[in-house]
């Protein structure tokens, strides 16, 4: 046994059983909606706030989330197990780094957002919190389609 967590098992539903080939067309509709209601409403932010309420380069919070989305999702499972073709450059090990890299981006954008919400907004107390909580919740909605997307999808149906 190479770890403690070797026989843990989690129980899934039987709603979630009886999926199929559908778990792949729900976790990809699922992790779209997430991401497109983060962009959605840090858009509606940055049209109903002015500039001094909002700063446009908080921007950048959303953009490395992004970027974070892609970058997890770019690696398969195979090559994160080593099971995939892996002769290429540095093979397994680069798909884990890469992958590292991409989940240290998506929690840096939320801890960046966070951080913007409480020094801007709560802590001088301001009476508008809401560009703070939208930008907020942009980085969760994101982070949580990017983890949707990633871990709600299955690579083959031979079990």
């Amino acid at each position: 046994m190479s770890g403690c967590l070797d026989n843990f098992r989690i129980n899934m539903p039987e709603w979630m059983d009886n999926l199929g080939e559908k778990r792949n067309a729900i976790a990809s509709i699922a992790a779209g909606f997430l991401f497109f209601t983060g962009w959605w409403i840090i858009i509606d932010v940055n049209a109903c706030f002015s500039s001094e309420d909002f700063n446009s380069a908080y921007h950048v919070c959303g953009i490395f989330a992004t970027i974070s989305l892609f970058m997890i999702n770019a690696v398969s499972n195979s090559q994160i197990r080593g099971e995939s073709y892996g002769t290429g450059f540095l093979g397994q090990r680069a798909a884990r780094v890469w992958l590292f890299i991409g989940f240290v981006l998506g929690f840096s954008s939320i801890i960046a957002a966070t951080w913007i919400l409480f020094a801007v907004y709560v802590i001088p107390d301001k009476k508008v919190l809401h560009p703070g909580v939208g930008l907020f919740l942009q980085n969760v909605l994101i982070f949580s389609g990017s983890l949707v997307f990633k871990f709600g999808r299955v690579e083959d149906y031979l079990n």
